[in-house]
């Protein structure tokens, strides 16, 4: 998402390009001189991208028009104010849209990253993820406007140069180095967790992410496996997810459910996951079933196993709570009440019920 977002700036930063020739001119050989090398810089950039990719640049237009307007009255009323007022209005738009892309629902920067970058589809994490950095950006800019407005009427020309032209291109290269880092960083602690393994519906190894990003929202499909262990007289044993737990506290779930690592295969994982879990170990299992599990976080292929073999259950770590044989009666009276995962409900009702 980071270099994306840093693609869709390079994309729109050329608008700018006849401000900061005009600021670089005029500081020279005057604000006529200025002005005429601004128009001649947005014609050859509306030109140039024309050429090059076959579009239209509004954005350029419309900085190189507002340069020209608000010049032509500061030239003919004497006055500079108004021209001093041109890029703190230019930003004060750019603020606009930041703010409407980071509080509301309307993302203007995700729907012109589409346009300007085809085929572009960012998922919720991402989405997260940009809109905390345009909001930085706004409180940022926001900042440099008022600035700019404050030199305009009580600060020197030069100081006012340096505020509205210079200074713009260091807050934009602070924000840019300090994404950078960010993203640095994150792809360090990405690369140091776990990593599970990326599949298609049948199962097919199709790449590999960090469990987090499995986990963020962009419906990566990932197997797990779940075991169901009966007693002799048909009971099915659960266990009780902890209070801290992030996913579905304090609720009754599948008495084994674990992820498959990247490189591992099911029945090491199997075994693996039912030690950790419930203390089963030298067990044989029954693969029932595999589908996919949708929620709103991540999306599961699961494999469904069961055994009759429970004897040398007991519980060992702080992930499980409690656990307790069910009858299948039991469940079904409490079914829906949210005493259960909705993944145990799920598979209870469809692949036990009946029995």
């Amino acid at each position: 998402m980071q270099p994306q977002r840093i693609e869709l700036l390079k994309k729109l930063l050329p608008g700018f390009i006849p401000l900061f020739v005009f600021i670089t001119i005029d500081e020279i050989w005057g604000t006529k001189a200025g002005l005429i090398a601004a128009l001649a810089i947005g014609v050859l950039e509306l030109a140039w991208i024309g050429y090059r990719e076959k579009r239209f640049d509004r954005f350029v237009l419309f900085d190189t028009l507002l340069l020209m307007a608000l010049g032509g009255v500061s030239l003919l009323l004497h006055n500079d104010i108004f021209f001093k007022l041109k890029p703190a209005l230019v930003e004060l738009i750019l603020c606009a849209v930041l703010a409407l892309s980071a509080f509301s629902k309307v993302n203007v920067v995700a729907l012109m990253s589409r346009r300007y970058m085809k085929d572009i589809e960012l998922s919720e994490q991402q989405m997260t993820q940009m809109r905390k950095s345009l909001k930085l950006m706004f409180f940022v800019f926001s900042a440099h406007t008022a600035l700019v407005f404050y030199a305009a009427f009580w600060l020197s020309n030069e100081a006012w140069a340096f505020i509205s032209g210079g200074l713009f291109y260091i807050l934009f290269g602070v924000i840019f180095i300090f994404e950078l880092w960010k993203q640095k960083r994150t792809q360090k602690s990405l690369a140091e967790e776990e990593q599970l393994p990326i599949v298609n519906e049948s199962g097919e190894v199709i790449g590999k992410a960090p469990r987090s990003v499995c986990h963020g929202g962009g419906k990566l499909l990932h197997p797990v496996v779940h075991l169901h262990v009966f007693n002799k007289k048909g009971a099915i044993y659960l266990q009780k997810r902890p209070l801290n737990k992030l996913v579905q506290p304090g609720k009754w779930d599948t008495a084994v459910g674990g992820h498959i690592a990247f490189g591992e295969d099911l029945q090491t994982a199997l075994q693996r996951e039912a030690w950790e879990e419930i203390g089963l170990k030298n067990f044989s299992a029954r693969l029932l079933k595999q589908y996919v599990w949708e929620s709103d976080v991540e999306r599961e292929l699961v494999y469904v196993f069961t055994t009759h073999d429970f004897q040398s259950i007991h519980l060992h770590s702080d992930e499980v709570e409690e656990g307790k044989f069910w009858t299948p009666k039991q469940i079904a009276q409490n079914l829906g009440k949210g005493l259960f995962t909705p993944n145990f409900e799920h598979e209870f009702s469809t692949f036990f019920n009946s029995k």
